[in-house]
């Protein structure tokens, strides 16, 4: 993937007053939806042509009805989807970031989709599937996620005489630490402010972000859980040489592990890409494998990054727009998905499609154990810079204790929370 799979982009302060027309009836009749055509659209990366050429011929042979794919960019899509909901003919189906759900729900853009999941989601994944839910409805659909592994080079684990991969997270450190004994590689380039690895953290301890105080959300920062996924971080990154103020992409760590004398970094799997692009000679040499968690068989939590499909309160084509959705969200064309573009599928059962893929198959096993940043609307403002989250860590990381650092924090962390979308 050439593309962050990461969707959890501020939409507070952008989203206005979506009237939702409420759908109208478009139940088929005798020849079907015939003449009708479906506006369907996907993000820049999202799907193949072919993908998508596929599923529109499978679905106009069972509805008599066109599939019309508009491909949209990242850059600027809250503030059009917005725009779009808000309008007499929005798109009927359209994806939408996993962590941006719930604030589209919220507003009334999102059409209840619960007698689809009833339909042709008894088996997926509960996890991926948790983001779709807002306020105990079932507003959109999973649709593809990512999550981070850890990319290592082959060279300098065989070169500290490491034979096989670790599978609890004190055989990873030791791992670690053997290389910075018996190499002159840096054992792991972890900078101090990856803060969804650390939000994966949060999620294998159980533990979460915010906290209801009456009828508003708090911080919770300061909760033991939170603290215990921190203490982990910090153990991990003081085996690093980098900076404990910077994020993964400032530098790239891709480009930092590209160097060749760096043994493991915690990212995507497309980020091996960013390594061979200014190493090529690397490519040979990366492997991947899961994170792994406290005890064998678990796997470290995830943050999960992805998207949801959904369809427009507003549409006249609610109907039709479901008969699409089973299409696309068939074991057919979700798993043709996930094989294509090397994502998690919504059900564990395709998971076979990844076969092949070293890094989706090291990704796939921690899907059902991942989780998000929370699923609430006012979380938006949390992430727009300077995010509280990455200066507590970076507090941490320099000698306070957790609780100090989320002391430090909690008054921007909560006037943040109490903004409005």
């Amino acid at each position: 993937m050439k593309r962050k799979l990461i969707s959890a982009i501020g939409v507070a302060g952008m989203m206005i007053s979506i009237a939702a027309c409420g759908g109208g009836d478009d139940k088929a009749g005798a020849d079907g939806y015939a003449g009708q055509t479906l506006t369907v659209w996907v993000m820049d990366g999202s799907s193949p042509d072919q993908w998508q050429k596929d599923v529109a011929a499978a679905f106009e042979k069972k509805t008599k009805a066109k599939a019309e794919f508009k491909v949209q960019q990242w850059n600027g899509i809250q503030q059009k989807l917005t725009t779009a909901l808000s309008e007499e003919n929005p798109p009927d189906v359209f994806e939408i970031g996993n962590t941006q759900t719930p604030a589209y729900a919220k507003t009334g853009g999102l059409a209840d989709l619960a007698d689809l999941k009833a339909e042709i989601g008894a088996d997926w994944t509960p996890s991926l599937n948790a983001s779709s839910i807002y306020e105990g409805k079932q507003y959109a659909a999973p649709w593809y996620f990512a999550n981070r592994v850890v990319l290592y080079n082959k060279k300098i684990w065989a070169e500290a005489g490491i034979k096989d991969t670790p599978k609890t997270r004190d055989e990873f450190y030791a791992d670690l630490k053997t290389i910075g004994e018996k190499t002159d590689a840096e054992p792991i380039y972890l900078p101090g402010q990856n803060w969804y690895h650390f939000v994966g953290l949060v999620v294998g301890e159980g533990g979460e972000l915010v906290k209801k105080d009456g009828d508003r959300y708090v911080s919770n920062l300061a909760a033991p859980k939170v603290a215990a996924a921190m203490e982990t971080y910090k153990k991990f990154q003081a085996l690093s040489k980098a900076p404990k103020d910077k994020d993964e992409a400032t530098p790239q760590q891709g480009e930092v592990f590209a160097k060749g004398n760096v043994g493991a970094f915690i990212g995507m799997g497309w980020e091996a890409g960013i390594a061979t692009k200014a190493n090529p000679k690397l490519e040979k040499d990366i492997g991947y494998f899961t994170i792994p968690g406290a005890t064998a068989g678990k796997p470290e939590g995830v943050f999960l990054g992805g998207s949801n499909l959904a369809v427009a309160a507003g549409s006249k084509k609610q109907e039709l727009a479901k008969e699409f959705l089973k299409i696309a969200l068939s074991d057919q064309y979700e798993g043709r998905l996930a094989k294509l573009n090397g994502v998690i599928p919504n059900k564990e059962s395709l998971q076979s499609n990844l076969k092949g893929n070293p890094a989706a198959e090291a990704a796939a096993p921690a899907a059902a154990g991942g989780g998000t940043t929370p699923l609430i609307p006012e979380w938006a403002a949390v992430e727009n810079p300077p995010n509280p989250i990455k200066t507590y860590m970076t507090a941490v990381l320099n000698g306070k204790s957790p609780a100090a650092a989320a002391q430090q924090v909690e008054d921007e962390f909560n006037k943040r929370l109490a903004q409005r979308s």
